[in-house]
């Protein structure tokens, strides 16, 4: 918003004040000069400041308002225009019409007068000066009185034709009135755009012919012409909330829109419409002016706060006055003062050290609660002014159990080459992942549903990434995932969820680039949960949720040693990797977070092994075997006729080519014996491995490899 300084200085007198001081208190009052004007008119200059007002100060918006705000911030009083006495005899046979209760909430206030013997709207030099010292060009027309008005006192009256209206209705008396639109019902507007209207539209009628959307639009067929003789003015108050409402479902946003948004009162809305009426009245001493509607809502009672004097002091602090030893701070007579200069009435109790404090209905918005007000004073006495000091710690704080656990899983996923991702919590309904839980009010489609799992945003990243030439990303997100219980109601769990391989790598110089294959992955989060010192279970798992993401036989699911379910991990759909134009060849999980904290936290006693100082005896074995036998079960065989000296049974490889027999395939296993007590001979062990290729030869029909 543009201010003439020429302007303000009628109302209130900031000759004297000087330019960087009178921004500087602007700007710690909460008004940020955005930038400073010389504007010439003829041979006269004006300095207009750029001034950002916060969406809660409605009253602030009109040079009216922000000449009040500027007395208040240099502690001067606002003068007595002329004009306002002069033209004060138009108020008294105003008041004294009868006003009817308008009882629709989506209106505050609602008036209109007709203007008839209209000869010209020729706008006088003064006013198109004050026009231009705020930025707007002149018109010579109508619009100049609306425009002027608008920037002295910040209401919008909107202007029709008047004789236009009455020929539409072959009638020259109508009936003016507040209703609601029709479904699919077309509405011309004067920005020759048809809009199509639904029943929670606000329309203006005359006589059921809509002449204006409420508060937005007026209708192009009773727009205002240069051969405009005769004007129905309308004056309202609207409620902002249906105001954004009615312009979000119409895709329009006008400067009259803009203005209800911000929540106007109707304080000074009658006392405008005068004014306005004086400065037709200027150039057409003539004209006739007829009341047609004049409803308001009932008044709302004066809201009272209470406001006690140790609490200002515990918020706002001591002042720069104080010194080491003495603490000052605002007396209660600074404290009335600041009050009253914003026009709010004030009673103070000295024996109680408490004021009453009754808020003006033009600030029953933005001051609502005690320490609004606290707010307010310190803005009048300048936040500057008092000391600023970093509150006093007696305990330092410890990090929690969840910040501790997250940190050394962030390290771990991080060790293992994965980047952290953040994603949004909202999602769209996805075809491949239910999402069940839905917004009622979502701001875009895309945003529409509580996501159920982490999975399919980390797919979309990687979309993204590869189709930016982003091949090798790896990555790992923190989230909130939501359900829904057997009884309804809303289920919130926070996860672990990421996604690695998918690029050509290779361990050794001499090799050839190969992609990561199920075995190893899988060794990727046994080393994770190693780290971690949680032992867990694998079992095969046949995805459901996940259908269309993770591969349905190459997934599976991970159980704590209490059985509880940790998560699942898996291989990506190979439909969903062409879907999406991105490798087959990556790997997904996603782990209950809370389960793996809980885990950790019955773990956190580190239990120590006696290492031993004998050598290792290592020994590999290759052999074929089918399918259906699973290598926890090999595994556990193995162990019961291994002796006490087989302490592990790693699995290093598994084959499947063309000389392996069909459903079969070739297992190489690694077994690590050690003892306590001695050093293991080669000719012992050898006993051993021979034991159990019988083992494996009896109980699982293996065929051993040379």
């Amino acid at each position: 918003m543009q201010i003439s300084l020429k302007w303000v200085n009628e109302l209130i007198n900031i000759e004297r004040v000087n330019l960087d001081y009178l921004i500087d208190k602007l700007t710690l009052g909460g008004f940020e000069v955005e930038e400073i004007f010389e504007i010439k008119f003829g041979n006269e200059k004006t300095i207009t400041l750029d001034i950002s007002a916060t969406a809660n100060r409605s009253d602030s918006l009109s040079i009216q308002g922000i000449s009040l705000e500027i007395a208040a911030l240099l502690n001067e009083t606002p003068k007595v225009c002329n004009y306002s006495t002069k033209n004060s005899i138009w108020s008294e046979p105003i008041k004294s019409l009868s006003t009817n209760s308008l009882q629709k909430t989506d209106c505050l206030s609602f008036i209109t007068v007709s203007i008839e013997n209209l000869t010209t709207f020729s706008s006088p030099n003064w006013l198109k000066q004050k026009l231009i010292g705020s930025g707007i060009t002149p018109e010579n027309n109508f619009q100049d009185f609306q425009n002027y008005i608008l920037l002295e006192t910040g209401y919008p009256f909107e202007f029709y034709d008047l004789e236009k209206i009455q020929s539409k209705l072959n009638d020259s008396k109508f009936n003016l009135n507040l209703t609601i639109g029709k479904n699919n019902q077309g509405f011309l507007a004067n920005d020759n755009i048809e809009y199509n209207l639904d029943d929670s539209t606000l329309l203006i009628t005359a006589n059921e012919f809509p002449i204006s959307i409420g508060g937005v639009i007026p209708n192009k067929t009773v727009g205002c012409s240069p051969e405009t003789k005769s004007l129905l003015i309308e004056g309202s108050i609207f409620n902002a909330a249906k105001i954004r409402q009615q312009s979000r479902m119409l895709g329009l946003r006008t400067d009259r829109s803009s203005r209800y948004e911000k929540a106007l009162k109707n304080t000074n809305l009658l006392d405008s419409l005068y004014k306005l009426i004086s400065l037709l009245r200027i150039a057409n001493p003539d004209l006739i002016c007829k009341f047609y509607t004049i409803a308001q809502t009932t008044a709302k009672k004066d809201h009272i706060i209470k406001l006690n004097f140790n609490t200002v002091k515990k918020i706002l602090g001591p002042t720069k006055e104080s010194n080491k030893t003495t603490q000052k701070y605002i007396s209660p007579s600074i404290i009335t003062n600041s009050l009253e200069r914003l026009n709010f009435n004030v009673k103070f109790d000295k024996t109680k050290n408490y004021w009453e404090v009754t808020i003006p209905n033009s600030r029953s918005d933005d001051i609502v609660r005690e320490i609004d007000i606290i707010e307010e004073i310190g803005r009048l006495y300048g936040f500057d002014n008092f000391l600023t000091r970093l509150p006093t710690i007696n305990k330092i704080g410890i990090k929690d159990l969840s910040y501790q656990t997250r940190k050394k899983l962030t390290n771990c996923l991080i060790n293992l080459g994965l980047n952290e991702l953040i994603q949004y919590s909202l999602v769209n309904q996805e075809e491949y992942l239910k999402n069940e839980i839905k917004l009622i009010n979502p701001l875009v489609r895309d945003y529409a549903n509580l996501r159920s799992s982490l999975l399919p945003n980390i797919l979309e990243s990687i979309q993204k990434n590869s189709k930016q030439g982003n091949s090798v990303f790896e990555g790992f997100e923190y989230g909130h995932v939501f359900s829904k219980t057997t009884s309804n109601s809303i289920h919130e769990t926070e996860k672990i969820a990421g996604i690695f391989g998918g690029f050509q790598m290779k361990e050794n110089w001499s090799e050839t680039s190969k992609s990561l294959d199920w075995f190893e992955a899988k060794g990727r989060i046994e080393q994770l949960f190693k780290k971690l010192n949680i032992l867990s279970d694998w079992e095969f798992y046949q995805p459901i949720e996940e259908k269309n993401i993770l591969h349905p036989y190459r997934s599976a699911s991970l159980f704590l040693t209490n059985e509880k379910k940790l998560g699942v991990f898996g291989q990506i759909h190979p439909i969903m990797a062409k879907r999406l134009n991105i490798s087959p060849n990556l790997y997904l999980f996603e782990f209950d977070f809370e389960l793996i904290q809980h885990q950790i936290q019955i773990n956190k006693l580190s239990v120590y092994h006696d290492y031993s100082t004998y050598p290792k005896i290592i020994k590999d074995l290759s052999f074929i075997i089918h399918k259906n036998n699973s290598f926890k079960e090999i595994q556990k065989i193995l162990y019961l006729n291994g002796s006490q000296f087989l302490t592990e049974i790693n699995l290093l490889d598994k084959y499947d080519g063309s000389n392996i027999p069909d459903d079969h395939s070739s297992l190489c296993l690694q077994f690590v014996f050690q003892s306590n007590e001695m050093t293991l001979q080669n000719k012992k062990i050898e006993n051993i491995m021979e034991h159990l290729k019988m083992v494996l030869n009896t109980k699982f029909n293996a065929t051993i490899r040379i």
